[in-house]
Formats: structure tokens, sequence, C-alpha cells
């Protein structure tokens, strides 16, 4: 309310100017009207009637009397102005995010306290509602103020649609307005609401969210991406449901063979790229085999495909094509293990899994902004640093998703500030805002989703590189960090401090686990004891983490505080471009300290464990070896006893806490706000594709 009470203001003061400039002229009703400029708030279309100004981007529509002009305004938050005839009397039109949960009435008088207040003398003369001509109820305050030039009377007309708030304010001097009083009301009961388009939708046809842009190709492609990939356009054999079930996807059924180690996929017949095409259990294997391919460079590709017969040896350069895979018919595809592995259907949800099409990934460098993919989304427009428009695939083989159009504004401002003007539908909520969403009297506290996240923040010491190489300087490191205090320091007391590795809803979690406690002087006489001596022996240290030039973010600051208080060394940072971040990390560019944390990407505890901290996996970027943690992992990894698999885990999770090849500092919990017209979200600890289990109900 201050920024738009400040433009008021300013507007304020252009109308005095102006009444000034008008009375000083002597002008008067009866003068002939200026040329009209033609211009409109936005611009005219022939399908506008005459006199007619409309943004379907804001969702209204005015019409201007008859001999009256109208020009654009000077900011997006003033999108039209009116004027008179002989331009006595000038009418803006503002639109502006309703931040605040009021009423027309409590609005305009809001307004009008603030926007007179400098005004000596004023009187009220109406104050009542106003119906417009599509039956939405505005609010109008006529006022008038004495002045040395005479008297200035101003309208106020405030009116609301969805998340939005339109102003019409309408000045000049009294003679004058009241001479175009008719004239005035007919302006203001044009003025018709609706829901907003966005880039031409319909708003009540588009989910909209809010995203960034990554300037590495690699992130886009499946074979390659960090992320949880776009699980919009693309799609694998199998994926999660919202209950995190897993359901057949591309494949259409499956069968195990007795000894655990052969999967037969069938496909399904209905399945088809987004040009058409049928898919085939050849472009399962083009997909995979192109993700193990040296030539791609995937970092994922052994991580998540490397249980298949043959995959290893592809990714090492050693074969030309995956011995495990082999196409039976276009429908039916044979996968062969290496061991039963009761997780390796769900390592298949991850996006080094998912099918793309050749012709598509061969077409040229840029094939990823326009993908042919099979998932229920068509990416149909991408604006670099703007927007990526997504439209439903009606021929999507499990049938096509409610919502017609998902946009993702790109770099479009601060998520909560978005959803509480209605621009996005849902966003993450900061640990600073989390008091206040759930807090009881807020009014976003009926909207806000929350749970326990299936990850896991950690400081990966470089083992190789010394003082790493020392598990005592590991674990002094680890003694002299306080968990509690930096979550309270930097997360605003949002999150639970990591006692171990794995996040407590993941499977294998152990609640009796006690973890390292803080404990700086013992970490002094570890530090002591190790083979450097001391602060003064150890050799210079570096942080690499996430930034842009000499910036140290506050997070990595605070850790670097507190060991170089704590243990009386000194820590330089080094910043690595975000988006290559992990590129880089990948190919071993980076200090002896990193800042990292992982996600689950399917619910167990293999996906933690085996993939961070087995020998030679590539996620493992502290070259951390153990054999015996090895063999531990290796008998869990095949072990179809449930809870004596669990057990094996969480003696894994011991041994590396023993160890000391990471920090492990916290858990997060996630706040999610999510408008009440977005049908059936759950906020799930795993990213799936929960776009095409929502609808959109009645705003």
């Amino acid at each position: 309310m201050k920024t738009q009470t400040r433009l008021l203001h300013f507007l304020l003061a252009a109308a005095f100017l102006l009444f000034a400039c008008q009375t000083t002229r002597g002008l008067t009703p009866t003068e002939a009207p200026p040329t009209s400029t033609g211009l409109g708030a936005a611009t005219p279309t022939a399908n506008l009637p005459p006199n007619t100004v409309a943004d379907p981007e804001l969702g209204f529509t005015i019409t201007y009397p008859p001999g009256w002009t109208s020009q654009p305004g000077e900011s997006a938050e003033n999108p039209a102005i009116f004027l008179s005839p002989d331009q006595s009397i000038q009418t803006t039109l503002y639109s502006f995010p309703l931040i605040a949960d009021t009423t027309p009435a409590a609005e305009a008088r809001l307004i009008v306290a603030q926007v007179m207040a400098d005004f000596e003398t004023v009187e009220t003369l109406r104050d009542e509602p106003l119906l417009l001509n599509d039956g939405n109820q505005g609010w109008e305050i006529v006022v008038v103020a004495e002045t040395d030039r005479g008297a200035l009377k101003v309208s106020f007309m405030v009116a609301f649609f969805g998340a939005r708030e339109f102003l019409l304010l309408t000045f000049g001097p009294s003679q004058a307005y009241d001479y175009y009083a008719n004239d005035i009301r007919t302006l203001q009961t044009s003025l018709r609401l609706e829901l907003p388009s966005l880039y031409g939708i319909p708003r009540d046809q588009a989910l909209v969210l809010t995203g960034s842009e990554s300037t590495n190709p690699r992130e886009y492609d499946p074979a390659t991406t960090h992320s949880a990939g776009d699980k919009l356009a693309f799609s694998g054999l199998v994926s999660f449901d919202p209950n995190l079930n897993l359901v057949p996807e591309l494949a259409e059924s499956w069968e195990v063979s007795p000894d655990g180690t052969v999967y037969t996929f069938h496909l399904r017949p209905n399945a088809r790229f987004h040009d058409g095409r049928p898919v085939t259990a050849r472009d399962v294997v083009y997909s995979w085999e192109r993700a193990a391919s040296p030539a791609t460079a995937s970092d994922t590709a052994l991580t998540y495909l490397g249980d298949i017969v043959g995959v290893d040896d592809m990714v090492n350069g050693q074969a030309d094509h995956i011995a495990g895979l082999r196409v039976i018919d276009d429908l039916t595809l044979q996968v062969t293990i290496e061991a039963p592995l009761p997780y390796f259907l769900m390592k298949l949800t991850y996006p080094t899994a998912f099918v793309v099409d050749e012709a598509n990934v061969t077409s040229g460098p840029d094939w990823y902004r326009t993908p042919n993919g099979t998932g229920p989304y068509r990416l149909t427009r991408w604006d670099s640093f703007e927007v990526m428009i997504y439209e439903r695939n009606l021929d999507f083989y499990l049938g096509p998703p409610a919502i017609p159009y998902v946009v993702v504004q790109l770099y479009s401002g601060v998520g909560i500030r978005l959803y509480e003007a209605g621009a996005i539908d849902i966003t993450g909520v900061s640990p600073y805002d989390v008091a206040r969403v759930t807090d009881p009297n807020d009014r976003l506290s009926a909207e806000v989703h929350s749970n326990v996240s299936l990850c896991t923040s950690y400081v990966v010491f470089d083992v190789s590189r010394p003082p790493f190489d020392d598990g005592l300087v590991r674990r002094a490191f680890v003694l002299a960090f306080d968990r509690q205090k930096y979550i309270e320091v930097v997360y605003n007391g949002v999150g639970l401090p990591a006692r171990g590795l794995y996040p407590p809803a993941l499977p294998g979690h152990n609640t009796d686990l006690q973890g390292p406690a803080y404990d700086p002087a013992e970490a002094r006489r570890l530090l002591a004891r190790s083979r450097y001596g001391g602060p003064a022996g150890l050799p210079p240290i570096v942080f690499t983490t996430a930034g842009y030039g000499s910036d140290t973010n506050a997070s990595v600051a605070a850790m670097i505080q507190m060991w170089e208080q704590n243990l009386g060394i000194s820590i330089t940072v080094e910043n690595l471009e975000p988006d290559r971040y992990y590129d880089l990390l990948y190919t071993g560019q980076h200090g002896q300290l990193i800042s990292t944390g992982w996600c689950a990407d399917y619910p167990d505890p293999e996906n933690f464990a085996d993939v961070l901290f087995r020998t030679g996996m590539p996620q493992n970027l502290g070259h951390y070896s153990n054999p015996d943690l090895d063999a531990l992992l290796d008998e869990a990894r095949i072990e179809r006893d449930v809870n004596r698999r669990m057990q094996l885990y969480q003696q894994a999770e011991q041994m590396i806490l023993e160890d000391a090849p990471a920090l492990f500092i916290l858990h997060d919990i996630d706040y999610t706000l999510v408008k009440p017209y977005v049908e059936g979200y759950v906020l799930t600890p795993i990213d799936i594709p929960l776009e095409r289990y929502l609808s959109l109900g009645s705003r």
C-alpha cells in the first residue's frame, strides 16, 4: 500500500499543477476539444468497439465517452489515462496487486485519507457503493478540496477482481467536474473486469509458476541434468504418483524373472512422442545408450543405469552398446541387471532413464529448446529469461492433463510477493517468511503446506587432499560446528539438525542415532593430535561453493566463522558459477571443502549411502574409500529381507559418521503456498510429475 500511495501522491501533485494551469488559462467546459491522440492504454484492436481500450493481461476493458480521448499511462500500474474534450477533467486508471485482506470501501477510504492528507480543507461529498455494468461492485468516494486556485473535486473509485485492485481516479475543477458528471459516471461503470490472460492464455486455464533459467544446456538434457529434470516434457518407463507409489508410465506392465535379474517391459501401444510418432523399445535403448556414451559425459548414467549389465563397459569406452538390453519387438524390451536389486525400478524414475527422440536430439545443439518428448505437456514457447509455456499433450498415453497450460515465469520476482499479488499459483516459502505464513492470524496460513523433506545438506571433505586425508582433522571440523546455532542464524530456526546421513522420513532412518555433538574443546584436541599438529601446521584450505565473484554468501560465511573461531584456522572461499557448479565439481575442480546437499530421488537409503559414499561413485565428490563400507553396502543392496536390509544401512550410516568423510548439517522442512483453486496438490518429498494430477477450480 505504501508504494501505491506514493504513486498517487505524485499523481495528485500533477493534478494540482494541471488544475492551476487550467484555472490560469481560464478554460471552460465549452471550449473546443483537442485533437484525439488515437492511442489507448492497451493497443486497440479491430475486434474492440470504438472508444474502447483493453488489457487482457491485466484483465480489464473500459469504454470512454464520445468526444473524450485516451492515451497510455506512465507505467504498468497506470495503463490508461482519459481526458475530457476540453482536457479540464482527467481520469487515470490504476491496477495494483491486491496485497491486503480488505474491502473496496476500506481501501478507498485508506487511499483518500493518505492521498488527501496534504490538503487543508477536504469535504467528503459521496462515500457509497457503485455497481459496474458487468455486475462487479466497486466503491466510490468523492471529495472536494479548497485551494488558492479554487475548488478541486476528486473521485476515487475502487474495485477488486481476483488478486488485483483497480482504481479510477478522476479530478478537475469542481465546475468542470459537475459539467461532465454524467460522462464520468458512464466511464466508471463501463469498467469491465475479468480474469487476466498471460501471453494470450486465459488465466483460468493456466497453472502459473515461477522459476529461473540455466545457461547450461546440460541441465535441460535428461541424460546430463543434475536436477529432477523436465517431467512435463519427458517421461520414462515408470514414475511415482503423489503417494510415492511406483506406477507404470511408458511401460504398461513388466515381468521379473524368478532370480530377480531379468525385467521384461511391455510398452503401451498408444505411447507417442509429441509429434505423433509411436514410442518403441528401440527408442528406450537409444536413450539409455546415449546416456551411457562417453561422448555424452553424463555424471548420472552409472548412478541410475549402472546396475544394467554392460552399462559400466559403455561408460568406460569399452563397448559400443549396453549388453544387458535386448529388443524383443517394437513394444517389448528385456533388461538384464547384475544382481537382484529391490530398488532397481525406482532408479528408472530419474531423468537419466527418460526417453528422448533421436531425430530431435541430433537436429542441432539447441534441440532441448523444442523437445519432442513423451510427457504430459509440450513446450510450445520459450522466451529466454522471460517465460516457458507448456501446453497439455492431448495424445498423452495416460489421458490429457486437466490443466490446459503451465506457464513458468522466469526471473519474475520474489515468489511470496508474486503469490500474494495473484501472479503465480504456487511458491516455496523462505525460512524468513515461515513464521508469518504459519501464524493462524495470517490469511496465508490456510494456504500453506509443509513437510520434512528427504534432503540432507552437508559439506564434503576431500579425503584425497591434505589436511582431510587425516581422520582426526575431519572429526575436529565436525565437532567444531554448532548445527543448532547455524540453523537459528542462517535459516531463522527452520530446519532439523542432521544427526546423520538419512533424513527423518527416509526408510532406514535411525531415531536412536545420536550423532556427533558440538564440542569445540575436543575438536581442538583432535586437531592437535593430528599429523598436522594443530592449526599452524595445516596447509591452505579452500572452501568451494556456488556463487559469483568474491562475495561470500551468509551460510558459507557462518560455517567458516565457526571453524575459524573454534579451531583458529583460516579458510579461503572459492565461488564457482552456479549454472556449471556440479559440472565443475564432477571434473575435480574444487577445493578441499565442498558445499553441497542431496535430496532423495527414490525413497531408499541406497540412494544416499551407496550413491554418495561407495568407492568410485560419481557423486562421491570427496573420493572417500572404505573397503569395509563397500562390503557392507554390497550386502545391503541385494538383501531381500526388509528389516535386515534397513539394519545394514543403519550400520553403514554409523560407519560413515565415525570416519567423517562429510559434515552433515541439516534436513530441510519445506513450506509451500498453494492457491485454494489448485485442486489435487500434494507436497511430496520427492519430485514427481505432479502437474498432470492437478486441476483448477473456481476462483
